[in-house]
């Protein structure tokens, strides 16, 4: 998302406004368009007084609009006339009520033809959770993308150039990662910040994966997902039928939790009757979280 905010940034009809879920999305977008060189223009010739928002850009004569939704529909209609358009951006999206306050706002405008556009990613549960929030119900008309794990080849390509290895060595690192992007960060980041300490990379990288991920998505699985992904653990070969009967389940009631944990992202079930793993060094994680506990009751 970050290379295709910094592609459409450097023309000259795009807007583009990078937001935190964690914040006021209608005042933080106001607050950043008021400040964009590329805006101020519309300001003037609109006569858009956003002072009540803490954008000290001087309007002689006009009043301050209190309403964050007037405010951004004049900003918008603004650019249409000068045939400019804005992309919004929102990393790692939450349902929560902000978002949800700001893509009804987004879909109003839309409505009103606009030129506004809305990009998100997150994590499949919480796109999920919003999609199944009744309001606002045309999240689940949107178009989706999910993405896969990225190319091995890529990022093997990429380590033999930022640290100048041997194709064989960059091989291994990137196979490490399984193709995860915060691993492929991790990873990097670590082999630079201690290039002549591989087992501190190593040691550093678990930790990371397991503090900054896995404890996060341990702590949200159900005790039947626990019991499964232990069962995955326990089955090297990765055959569905093993795995089902080391959980003790039936076909029937294995199915859907099958399903929940690769739309999770969290096993891969593109081989047919294997399951395996996608996040790298996770099964070290799971037998360290499940040695003392009983999940097989």
């Amino acid at each position: 998302m970050t290379f295709l905010s910094r592609k459409l940034r450097d023309l000259p009809e795009w807007i583009i406004a990078d937001l935190s879920p964690q914040q006021d999305l209608l005042q933080s977008l106001i607050v950043k368009l008021g400040y964009d060189e590329k805006v101020h223009p519309v300001l003037k010739e609109a006569r858009i007084n956003l002072s009540h928002f803490g954008v000290r850009f001087a309007i002689e004569e006009s009043e301050p609009i209190p309403d964050p939704e007037t405010a951004l529909e004049k900003l918008l209609e603004g650019l249409r006339r000068r045939q400019k358009r804005l992309l919004v951006t929102i990393d790692d999206i939450a349902s929560n009520t902000d978002i949800r306050t700001f893509i009804r706002t987004y879909q109003l405008l839309q409505c009103k033809e606009l030129p506004i556009y809305l990009l998100m990613t997150g994590l499949y549960e919480n796109v999920r959770a919003l999609q199944d929030d009744r309001h606002p119900p045309f999240l689940s008309q949107i178009p989706q993308i999910s993405l896969g794990p990225l190319n091995i080849g890529a990022i093997a390509d990429s380590y033999q150039q930022i640290f100048h290895l041997e194709q064989s060595k960059a091989l291994i690192m990137a196979r490490e990662t399984r193709g995860y992007s915060f691993a492929f960060q991790v990873l990097g980041y670590l082999s630079w910040k201690y290039p002549e300490d591989e087992s501190k990379v190593r040691r550093m990288y678990a930790q990371f994966l397991e503090e900054y991920v896995y404890e996060k998505i341990w702590s949200e699985l159900s005790h039947v997902d626990r019991k499964i992904v232990s069962a995955i653990v326990e089955t090297p070969a990765g055959n569905v039928k093993d795995i089902r009967e080391k959980a003790r389940m039936t076909t029937n009631q294995f199915s859907p939790y099958r399903k929940r944990l690769i739309r999770n992202g969290l096993v891969d079930g593109n081989t047919y009757g294997k399951l395996r793993f996608v996040l790298p060094l996770f099964e070290n994680f799971v037998l360290e979280s499940t040695e003392f506990s009983p999940i097989y009751d």
